[in-house]
């Protein structure tokens, strides 16, 4: 006989995203019935569409808490705040919440979601290494060249899949309520030394430059980024990476008992699954 707990939905919101994707598998994968939040599910879920909230939690027990594009946008932590507390009155039991380390704004919906009166998880991470392979710095590194406005500054770059596996664990297990898991690799590395590893990783050379904020914002102008998503990126590598997160965290270990995933096995598998070939 199923039990009232195996019965309960899942809703995991940004399910198509770097690490909502890899949520929303491992629970299927373990037989646990999942609704996806995004603009383009079946159900459809927007930020900015707060008639598109009570359908997405209809029968809803736990929650997936991941904000497009970042917590520090304009308005982030009021809209998680205000979701944490429609989520609360449709009967959710228990929020995740992806947030970000050294993120004022963060911060601020951190201390929305605690106080929402739900069964809360946050998740603190640092950079995620799919960044490299799955979003903006791809398209650098298969050109060759990866130019940011970054110099000797160490980043614990962490694995997507350790933050699924940690978001899993507290969406479906006991022992993680009321926990702050700072999030992070095992080794702080430079941006440069990251690249060297993606280089070696794939066997072909790719240069790092680092360049100056005003030169990497014209760059992504001149390119047709959007001006919103240019002033994110600008506070992300001005402000974010600024030293204040170098330090290596211990939130995978406490979580799942293990250590987190090294880069380097990262870039090793990422390269090997073809993520940077040339086509």
């Amino acid at each position: 006989m199923t039990n009232k707990q195996e019965r309960k939905t899942i809703l995991v919101l940004g399910g198509t995203g770097k690490t909502g994707r890899r949520v929303v598998q491992r629970l299927r994968d373990g037989g646990v019935p999942v609704r996806v939040g995004s603009r383009s599910a079946e159900q459809p879920f927007d930020w900015t569409d707060r008639t598109t909230w009570a359908p997405v939690l209809r029968g809803v027990d736990a929650g997936y808490v991941s904000f497009y594009p970042d917590l520090a946008v304009p308005g982030a932590p009021e809209a998680v705040g205000a979701f944490a507390d429609f989520a609360v009155a449709s009967g959710v039991s228990r929020l995740v919440l992806l947030s970000g380390r050294g993120e004022e704004e963060a911060e601020t919906a951190e201390k929305l979601i605690r106080s929402a009166g739900v069964e809360w998880t946050i998740l603190r991470s640092s950079w995620f290494s799919q960044n490299f392979s799955e979003d903006y710095l791809r398209e650098p590194v298969m050109s060759g060249e990866v130019a940011l406005p970054v110099s000797t500054v160490p980043e614990p770059f962490v694995d997507a899949d350790d933050i699924a596996e940690v978001a899993v664990a507290a969406l479906t297990g006991s022992g993680h309520a009321g926990q702050l898991y700072e999030l992070t690799g095992p080794r702080p590395l430079t941006f440069a030394e990251a690249v060297g590893e993606i280089a070696r990783a794939a066997g072909r050379r790719i240069d790092f430059v680092p360049v100056s904020i005003g030169e990497y914002a014209q760059a992504l102008a001149a390119e047709g980024v959007p001006a919103e998503v240019i002033e994110l990126l600008t506070y992300l590598f001005t402000t974010v990476l600024d030293g204040r997160n170098a330090q290596v965290a211990d939130g995978v270990q406490r979580a799942l008992g293990r250590p987190p995933r090294d880069f380097a096995d990262y870039a090793r598998d990422a390269a090997a699954a073809g993520a940077w070939d040339r086509g």
